[in-house]
């Protein structure tokens, strides 16, 4: 195992840490990072890699939204409500016994959101998810995309100034405007767009603060990322050696590490700002990315 080749393993998970919930594009900037530090290691594994060290990011997610996300707690039964449970047939009491003891109903709510948000990248996504992999993963159309979605960022702010959110909290989230966001999620399938900007802009043009627009994205990863890093895990299967169980572990932690102190840079950052800013670093980045890549090209390198 080599210390260069973990260092690049640690530098790459701070990337993924970082703009996987910034709305800058993780697949983007994993693309343009690779271009300056190539691991040393087989284009298969680093496929899965760049996937799988995600699960960290997701994990930061969970951890810190734990209380919001855990479907299952413990309480006592009422004795009018026992009584009208031990009325019902024997399997119909059970299962609205243990719904009753063990479930939180507003929690389970929120998956069954999170579910239907993710059917578009279900229904759409999966069938093109190869096709798009090999023809739009370039340097080209990440820097498009960049661009494109900067713009939009701007637009959409300065459309938004002076209206008032019609949804400030993950409860008042509707299931008509869960799979609104789920489909602007699919726009993320194209390299460079951000599925965190994506589905933070159709939550904004949903009529949700930002603060809900964030906070539904980066549940909505939970499933959605599981998802992907399973996939590859599937596609993928291949012997690792020690060195390789090594840099998936460290690129995992390093990228769990790094995303829980983005998670609470963006939401305290967007409680007093917009994403203007994001914009503009994203058209900045799209314009150096085609100039680099005209130059080299020009100089045959």
């Amino acid at each position: 195992m080599s210390i260069v080749e973990l260092l690049k393993v640690i530098l790459l998970g701070i990337v993924e840490g970082i703009t996987e919930w910034l709305p800058i594009s993780s697949t983007g900037h994993m693309i343009l990072v690779d271009e300056f530090i190539s691991l040393n290691v087989s284009e298969e594994f680093l496929n899965l890699f760049l996937v799988v060290i995600q699960l960290g990011a997701i994990l930061a997610v969970v951890v810190l939204y734990w209380n919001k996300l855990w479907p299952f707690h413990i309480r006592s039964i009422s004795r009018k409500k026992r009584a009208a449970l031990n009325r019902q047939p024997l399997i119909p009491r059970l299962l609205m016994t243990f719904v009753e003891k063990y479930c939180d109903r507003e929690k389970w709510i929120l998956w069954f959101k999170i579910l239907v948000a993710c059917i578009p990248a279900m229904v759409i996504g999966l069938p093109f998810n190869d096709y798009i992999e090999e023809h739009f993963n370039n340097y080209v159309v990440v820097a498009i995309a960049l661009i494109v979605y900067g713009v939009a960022f701007i637009v959409i702010e300065r459309y938004n100034r002076g209206r008032k959110p019609t949804c400030r909290s993950i409860k008042q989230l509707s299931f008509k405007t869960a799979l609104i966001i789920g489909l602007f999620q699919v726009l993320s399938l194209i390299p460079g767009t951000s599925r965190s900007g994506s589905t933070i802009i159709g939550g904004i043009l949903a009529g949700t603060s930002r603060t809900v627009a964030a906070e539904f994205t980066f549940f909505l990863a939970i499933p959605v990322m599981f998802g992907a890093s399973l996939l590859k895990v599937v596609k993928y299967s291949l012997g690792f050696t020690a060195a390789e169980v090594v840099y998936l572990v460290v690129g995992m932690l390093v990228a769990f590490l790094v995303s829980i102190l983005a998670i609470k840079f963006l939401m305290s950052y967007i409680k007093r700002n917009d994403f203007t800013a994001f914009g503009w670093y994203r058209i900045i980045l799209g314009v150096l990315v085609l100039g680099y890549f005209a130059v080299r090209n020009l100089a045959g390198v």
